[in-house]
């Protein structure tokens, strides 16, 4: 297992903290819509199907190493920290696995930008790109516009058999989303 170092991708601690906004208010209970989405390793994902319980973690975006963040990305409340949300899902895989749980990350972004990320990062498992926003429309999820992108907010689903069986909204900070999501999972056995 890789160990996330904290200090290569480092949360800021001046960021503003994202607000529960009522935005994933809707989403337990809500069954996923019959949508096939492209992930990271070419094969098309639709989450409506999938048998036992799927952790999907939604992001708005993974950077580039040399490349500027969006205007502003670190004034958007719950907007930074995308690396580091992934690599706790990467160091976390393992007990997450053992708690019954596929995982996948989601995002807006295309698959081919997701997958340098996936393999820059090491992660196990697949990341699925929702760019033509289908999913997002469909479930109704929390997005936001930052130069000219729309993009998600930041929200992990905990899906079973084909429903959301909980959500986590707002996510932060984000290096503790799989932390969260293992805590969750160990109160609510299969």
């Amino acid at each position: 297992m890789m160990v996330h170092d904290p200090n290569a991708f480092p949360v800021p601690d001046n960021l503003p903290v994202p607000e529960d906004d009522g935005a994933a208010a809707h989403l337990s209970g809500t069954a996923m819509p019959d949508i096939t989405l492209t992930a990271t390793d070419g094969n098309r994902v639709n989450l409506a199907a999938l048998s036992g319980r799927t952790v999907i973690y939604a992001y708005p975006r993974t950077g580039r190493p040399g490349q500027a963040l969006p205007t502003g990305w670190d004034d958007i409340p719950g907007a930074r920290g995308c690396t580091p949300q992934s690599c706790s899902f990467r160091d976390h895989f393992a007990e997450l696995k053992q708690l019954g749980a596929a995982v996948f990350g989601l995002s807006t972004q295309d698959s081919d930008y997701q997958r340098e990320a996936r393999d820059r990062l090491q992660l196990p498992f697949e990341l699925l790109s929702d760019e033509n926003l289908a999913l997002s429309k469909a479930l109704d999820l929390p997005l936001f516009e930052a130069d000219g992108m729309t993009l998600m907010k930041r929200l992990t689903l905990i899906v079973r058999g084909g429903h959301i069986e909980h959500v986590l909204y707002p996510v932060f900070p984000p290096d503790r989303s799989a932390a969260d999501v293992i805590d969750w999972l160990s109160h609510n056995p299969l």
